[in-house]
């Protein structure tokens, strides 16, 4: 089966200087794939981080995960990106969604699914060169164009078989469990073959929300605050695996008990996960990985085995950092070293000898 690349999207982004000598750390490491968060109330530029870490790396892969059409307008977004492939020829991806932590904290929508098409559609157009008629006195066309794919991230059902009719390749961010995976799977390939495209033929990446956490309890406490996020966003992931939510409203709760931003972020992951403590361990089996390096690794290996069974493979897989690494994360004992060193290997080595 194929043994996919590797990436993480949480790096050390105090400065830009800092930012670009982490992605050579992590680079070194043995990574893959650095993955840079687009939220400009929360972070530095993602397009000046990702320049200076193009010219601090060789052969690391660098991209967003993930930008949107509010913040920025897509034509801008094009520009952006096109300019960061002059510096990284042949590395750069553009993971792109609706934006919702970035948006919301600006007081804005996120992008609804026909937002997205028209500007995912743009920026390919733009990509590749292409003139494009947008309403202006003469077409646009991006001089400085580069050929970077376009990837949407996606974990509604309309998102889904928009991302299979239009996008590069589609990142699932659905969790693990393996009915949730094909349900999703089944969209995207509905959209491209809907839209003329090879179904087989659209790249697929995931994202695995990873709590690497020796100690069982809080493992498991992060595990149902990572449920309660994807509820909090996309309650119908709740319904291929047959999970309820037998608690009251998430707005209700993170109000009553001061969880903020949501679920996901909070910056005590252990407080959000009790506050949800009536969610059971399916479910936050059903949206992470958890547990010590080898309980992780054991599981990563088991969703992509269970899925290449079903004809589902993966050309990315992004590890979340659960909790989030503090900055620098660069200790012996940090996510980016003890995921390089203690599960990596242990994966790649698995998979290789599943083919």
């Amino acid at each position: 089966m194929r043994i996919p690349k590797f990436g993480i999207n949480r790096q050390d982004a105090e400065s830009v200087a800092r930012f670009a000598s982490d992605a050579a750390r992590i680079e070194a490491l043995g990574w893959d794939c650095v993955w840079l968060p687009d939220s400009q109330l929360r972070r530095r530029d993602t397009y000046v981080l990702l320049a200076a870490a193009a010219q601090a790396t060789e052969s690391i892969r660098l991209g967003t995960l993930l930008v949107n059409p509010v913040t920025r307008h897509p034509s801008v977004t094009a520009s952006s990106i096109a300019t960061v492939g002059e510096l990284a020829p042949g590395r750069v991806a553009l993971g792109f969604g609706a934006g919702d932590t970035a948006v919301r904290l600006s007081g804005l929508r996120p992008a609804r699914v026909a937002e997205m098409e028209e500007a995912i559609v743009l920026m390919r157009s733009l990509l590749a060169g292409e003139r494009v008629e947008v309403g202006a006195e003469r077409p646009s066309y991006l001089p400085f164009h580069r050929p970077v794919p376009v990837w949407l991230t996606a974990g509604g059902p309309r998102t889904l078989e928009m991302g299979g009719r239009v996008a590069d390749g589609v990142f699932m961010r659905v969790g693990t469990h393996q009915a949730t995976i094909s349900d999703t799977v089944a969209k995207i390939r509905r959209g491209a073959e809907n839209a003329g495209r090879d179904p087989l033929s659209i790249p697929l990446g995931i994202i695995f929300h990873t709590v690497l956490v020796d100690d069982p309890g809080e493992a498991l406490l992060m595990g149902k605050a990572m449920a309660a996020g994807y509820y909090e966003y996309s309650p119908m992931l709740f319904e291929p695996p047959g999970l309820g939510w037998d608690g009251p409203d998430p707005e209700v709760l993170k109000h009553e008990r001061g969880v903020w931003p949501d679920f996901h972020h909070d910056p005590d992951l252990l407080k959000a996960g009790r506050a949800v403590d009536f969610l059971s361990e399916s479910h936050a089996d059903t949206f992470c990985v958890r547990g010590a390096a080898d309980d992780v690794a054991g599981q990563i290996v088991g969703v992509l085995t269970e899925a290449a069974s079903y004809g589902i493979e993966f050309e990315h897989v992004v590890l979340h950092p659960i909790p989030n690494p503090p900055a620098p994360d660069d200790s012996e004992d940090g996510y980016t070293v003890r995921v390089a060193r203690e599960i990596l290997p242990r994966v790649r080595e698995r998979l290789a000898s599943t083919s």
